[in-house]
């Protein structure tokens, strides 16, 4: 009996739709099952405040979709995508001192952090010119290297699979290591953990790059790029499905699963190899996030006025505070200090919010699953450097843990990155294997950020289970 379709797609987030883009583009006939009302998982927008004012529920700024070699080859803006950068890629105050700024200029960067200058150049700011084939080979993990890509990738491996906090120590200047440290603190690792530098190195080199980038109109906006990519190659989509087993699918040659490894347990059942169901189920996640959403009656009133042309802001303080919020939370202890890092998308997309007013949200890092509201912890942080924040505040909204995965569920216990991303899951991932997409099961296929290159909007994840079921479809 021929199958319904030649491969389904269970989840809408990015892995998930590029996946299915992909398989669309080879002709297969292709079907998109979302539990949601609203595809694109983690890209989803919504009024969470107040009317008129845009929040991006999950990621916002999207560094690594513009280096993404899927999202590059599909040219989305064709289907009405639209990016925006602020003035300034990323803000790190400090206290009593000028913020240390992170620019799209490696040149610039360098020159704003003094004594540092030649320091930083060399560790982060000449990997900008080679971004985009650094993160050619950093995103295809388990093949072969471009060659174009083995000059950036040997200076990328100097540092990158170091602590930050030994590579912080290179620095001589408080507002360099501070910079380092917010950038370390993506990894959401103890600083003295191997490969801790590579996430501060990495994203430092795409921010030189390739910017910062956010969504015109919101996270949703690049989530509608690429449905319409899709059906526009006859894909289908269906919402408000509800997957338990492989009874609720319709037949398929394919099966890929944009889930995290658990669900994939559920969803499979006694199809997988006790063994095999065993060591997905022992995959490891990394801590949560507590965030909030906020709707201002006007811009932030930042002490250092720069801090306004930037779109991405990092408070914490000095690398020392960063790194000792970031080893209590590896520890699994919430602290009132906590690391935030802080969005105002508004300063490069005026279209989120009512004229005079912006949108920002912020969230900081908590033990997996914890229940502690952070919102006070969070607010007393940006007040900090910008004070009366508070007084422009007309409406917020909070997520801890336990709703981050009500709206997502792979993000299992609050985790945003789909599993701990320390050295051993980033070869592991989910488990050690020549091809961790595929599964024991003929035809199914794991495509979500629990498999490399791991975290982060590329949809690299779905875009590699694709091509495997491809070769196997043939």
């Amino acid at each position: 009996m021929s199958a319904d379709y030649d491969a389904v797609i269970v989840g809408s987030g990015p892995n998930g739709l590029v996946a299915a883009i992909r398989l669309a583009q080879a002709g297969r006939k292709v079907l998109v099952l979302e539990q949601a009302s609203t595809l694109g998982g983690g890209l989803r927008s919504a009024e969470l405040t107040l009317p008129g004012f845009t929040h991006d529920v999950c990621a916002t700024v999207h560094t690594l979709a513009g280096a993404s070699p899927a999202f590059r080859s599909l040219n989305l803006e064709a289907d009405g995508l639209r990016w925006a950068h602020a003035p300034i890629e990323l803000a790190h105050p400090l206290d009593d001192a000028p913020a240390a700024l992170l620019m799209r200029s490696a040149t610039e960067t360098a020159a704003g952090l003094g004594e540092d200058a030649s320091r930083w150049y060399r560790a982060i700011g000449a990997l900008g010119d080679d971004a985009l084939p650094l993160a050619q080979a950093l995103l295809n993990p388990l093949s072969p290297p471009p060659i174009a890509s083995l000059p950036s990738l040997a200076r990328f491996g100097v540092l990158g699979g170091l602590p930050a906090s030994l590579v912080a120590s290179v620095f001589r200047t408080e507002r360099a290591r501070a910079l380092f440290g917010g950038l370390a603190g993506h990894s959401i690792l103890g600083f003295h953990q191997l490969g801790t530098a590579g996430f501060a190195t990495f994203l430092g080199a795409l921010a030189h790059g390739v910017g910062w980038p956010v969504a015109v109109g919101g996270s949703q906006s690049l989530a509608d790029a690429l449905v319409a990519r899709l059906t526009s190659l006859g894909g289908e989509v269906q919402t408000d499905v509800r997957v338990r087993s492989r009874a609720d699918l319709p037949s398929s040659r394919a099966l890929l699963l944009d889930l995290n490894p658990q669900q994939v347990v559920t969803v499979l059942g006694d199809e997988l190899p006790p063994t095999y169901a065993r060591r997905l189920s022992s995959f490891r996640h990394g801590p949560g996030v507590f965030k909030l959403d906020w709707a201002l009656d006007g811009p932030v009133p930042w002490s250092d006025a720069s801090v306004g042309r930037a779109s991405t802001v990092h408070l914490g303080g000095t690398f020392a505070e960063v790194a000792a919020s970031e080893r209590a939370v590896a520890r699994g202890r919430a602290t009132q200090r906590p690391f935030v890092l802080f969005v105002q998308a508004s300063v490069a997309d005026a279209t989120r919010a009512p004229a005079g007013k912006q949108t920002a949200w912020a969230y900081c890092h908590v033990p997996n699953g914890s229940r502690v509201d952070m919102t006070d912890a969070i607010e007393s942080q940006v007040e900090r450097f910008a004070p009366g924040f508070r007084d422009l505040v007309l409406a917020r909204h909070s997520m801890n843990p336990a709703s981050m995965q009500a709206h997502n569920p792979n993000y299992v216990g609050g985790d945003i990155a789909g599993g701990a991303s320390d050295l051993r899951q980033f070869v592991a991932r989910p488990l050690l294997a020549r091809s961790p997409w595929r599964t024991p099961v003929a035809g199914v296929y794991l495509a979500s950020a629990s498999t490399p290159p791991g975290p982060g909007v590329h949809g690299m994840g779905g875009w590699h289970a694709a091509e495997r079921a491809l070769d196997d479809l043939a």
